[in-house]
């Protein structure tokens, strides 16, 4: 059951902000908004690895990037506001990642897999969350929901969404063809339009709001536009193991993204909202069309998609809002249950939520990005994932890579220092005994802390 308390004095009496819309707007003359409760957008994208974006996820690493992909309304995120260099996923897979970003726990407390006994409903869930800081919030989620997730956004405290939406709702027949050429290719279109309506409407009527868009693209289904086809063709073969489709459909899912960004600038309201971009798990180990014989689609990460290596969690992260530097690099590893708690801060709460969530608020880091502060239940950052017979947990700059049977039992450990060795390609477990042994007992604590509501799972079906 979820206690929800009274609304902080704090909220009750904060200073108002006033924003004045340009004339040009008349229906959309805004009121007024707090300014301890920010309007918050999570933009979370599908299937996208660390790399896969034409500006680079690390300014000191040139692999980073990409000369061939074309993502202006990504790079500009970054560039207005905060890239984390280390942000992480929950999970390597979808379903996962998005109950552990609702309900800010690690997946292995509340399922590593597609299929989870875990209710999101009854338990402290992010809307809850923003709407316990202050009950003024309005909370939409536009997209995917997720496969399998056994709670409605509705019964998790959204007022607004698409529904129960999966991989079939952004286009699944067909999928390992190399493109398909459809109106609304992976429903970017529609789904930007109906989250600027959403947006619009809070901004009339003065609300303060909470917007997760959670688009299709680019996971496994190819689509896109002619034109957009047609261009990467000409532009030659791609730089890494995707295809000139994959290309394509990664600058239509930009293009929405920056018609939100245009219209936040066009309501007035950009100085008063913070977009977090990131997406649900690194990028797949193949693409259809892709070519096999050119570098990994995660280079210069190592793994994919389904892996606890670093290039099936870690992920491109940036925040744009108020008082965050533009250009600014943040290498403090965070992931995505921090939203919850970090969220909850920004709209102004105070207190204690839930003893089920695994993240730690990281609002420090927007002003001071070099100051390791976010306080956790574990010091660190966990990932589970038993049937691949992984789990691994990430301190500073270390990340201790276990081999665990389905039970979770550790049966060895290797360390990398991802920081020297983003491939993770030299083992210090040896050398660096001491810490992995230090290491390897915090993570079999924690993993015998909480019970994965996972069934276990015979064999991984192929259409994810």
């Amino acid at each position: 059951m979820i206690t929800i308390h009274t609304l902080p004095d704090t909220v009750k009496n904060s200073t108002l902000l006033m924003v004045v819309a340009a004339t040009m707007f008349g229906p959309y003359m805004l009121n007024t908004v707090t300014a301890d409760s920010p309007n918050i957008i999570l933009i979370l994208t599908d299937d996208q690895g660390w790399s896969q974006r034409s500006g680079l996820m690390d300014p000191e690493n040139a692999a980073s990037g990409s000369n061939y992909l074309h993502t202006p309304a990504m790079d500009r995120i970054a560039e207005e506001g905060m890239r984390f260099t280390d942000g992480y996923s929950p999970a390597p897979l979808c379903t996962p990642t998005r109950r552990s970003i609702l309900c800010g726990t690690s997946a292995a407390r509340s399922g590593t897999e597609f299929v989870s006994n875990w209710v999101p409903a009854e338990h402290m869930t992010l809307p809850r969350a923003l709407k316990q800081a202050n009950p003024e919030y309005q909370c939409a989620h536009f997209g995917k929901w997720g496969e399998k997730m056994l709670s409605s956004p509705e019964e998790c405290g959204y007022d607004v969404s698409d529904g129960h939406t999966g991989n079939v709702t952004g286009g699944m027949a067909d999928k390992f063809l190399p493109a398909h050429i459809v109106q609304d290719p992976k429903r970017t279109g529609s789904v930007t339009d109906r989250s600027i309506q959403f947006i619009r409407e809070q901004t009339k009527a003065g609300k303060p709001f909470y917007a997760q868009i959670s688009y299709y693209a680019v996971h496994l289904r190819i689509e896109l536009m002619q034109n957009s086809l047609e261009k990467y063709k000409n532009k030659g073969a791609p730089d890494r193991a995707y295809s000139q489709g994959w290309a394509g459909m990664l600058e239509e899912l930009d293009r929405g993204i920056g018609r939100l960004l245009d219209e936040l600038g066009t309501l007035g309201i950009s100085e008063n909202t913070y977009v977090v971009f990131t997406t649900d798990n690194g990028g797949r180990g193949t693409v259809p069309g892709g070519d096999p014989k050119s570098p990994a689609v995660n280079a210069p990460l190592s793994g994919a998609k389904h892996s606890l290596l670093e290039g099936g969690i870690r992920v491109p992260l940036m925040v744009r809002g108020p008082s965050i530097k533009a250009g600014s690099v943040c290498r403090v590893p965070v992931a995505g249950y921090d939203f919850l708690p970090t969220f909850y801060q920004l709209a102004g709460g105070k207190g204690k939520l839930s003893n089920e969530l695994d993240g730690g608020s990281f609002v420090t880091l927007f002003s001071d990005p070099e100051t390791d502060s976010v306080s956790r239940s574990i010091d660190g950052l966990v990932f589970s994932r038993p049937r691949q017979g992984m789990a691994v947990l990430r301190v500073g700059p270390w990340k201790l890579l276990a081999e665990v049977n389905t039970k979770r039992e550790i049966k060895s450990a290797k360390l990398f220092n991802v920081v020297a060795d983003i491939a993770e390609e030299h083992d210090l477990s040896m050398t660096q005994a001491d810490k992995a042994k230090k290491l390897q007992a915090r993570l079999k604590t924690y993993l015998e802390t909480v019970v994965d509501p996972s069934p276990t799972m015979r064999s991984r079906k192929k259409d994810d």
